[in-house]
């Protein structure tokens, strides 16, 4: 392959998630279900029209509302769906640092304004303002731009807007959906397999060896 360009996605890629501590976070408010709505895998109508930016961030909790007590506020609705971002350890971002130095590198992401808040203020404060987002040419978040992973037309309209060649791109997502979505346009695109214990940083270690 003569790979140029490398689009990551966030969750479970960089920043490491554990969707059970939502659950459990969800569970502990209220919501003892939350798991058979909302998972990696899988995940409702209400969901998928938050990430693309359909919904508010009052009409998303105005939603999960109807199935939690009448004394819950707007700060642990959040707190409880952000509870599932676990951080992005130091190392990974000096990763991403050296591979750009070699690649144009870009961030694709199916995310909500309530988890893009909250991530970029742990970035802000753990690694300076603005300095992992410098790291990407681009980061798209699919509620800023009204699509998500695994449509085509995502993969398409960063390739468009960005003028890169299919074959000279490869796709990396920890969810098989989001890696068939891209292989389907006809860009290259791996599985990185957390629950397999790897990582960005041990799988593609070959991106920065000289």
């Amino acid at each position: 392959m003569n790979i140029k360009n490398i689009i990551f996605d966030l969750g479970g890629v960089i920043i490491d998630i554990d969707y059970n501590l939502a659950a459990a976070a969800f569970k502990n408010l209220g919501i003892v279900d939350f798991d058979n709505f909302y998972s990696k895998a899988k995940q409702s109508t209400l969901f998928d029209d938050f990430e693309k930016g359909i919904i508010t961030n009052a009409e998303f909790r105005s939603n999960l509302r109807q199935y939690l007590p009448d004394n819950i506020s707007d700060h642990q609705i959040d707190d409880a769906w952000n509870a599932m971002l676990m951080g992005i350890p130091s190392h990974r971002v000096d990763f991403l640092r050296k591979v750009a130095e070699k690649y144009r590198i870009f961030l694709l992401s199916n995310t909500n304004r309530i988890h893009i808040d909250a991530f970029t203020q742990y970035n802000d404060e753990k690694f300076g303002k603005g300095y992992f987002e410098d790291i990407f040419e681009y980061c798209y978040f699919s509620s800023d731009i009204a699509m998500r992973k695994p449509d085509a037309e995502i993969f398409e309209f960063v390739l468009t807007e960005n003028g890169l060649t299919k074959e000279e791109t490869i796709f990396i997502d920890d969810s098989i959906q989001h890696v068939q979505g891209a292989l389907s346009t006809g860009i290259y695109a791996e599985l990185l397999k957390v629950e397999a214990g790897e990582t960005i940083e041990n799988k593609y270690a070959y991106l920065i060896e000289n």
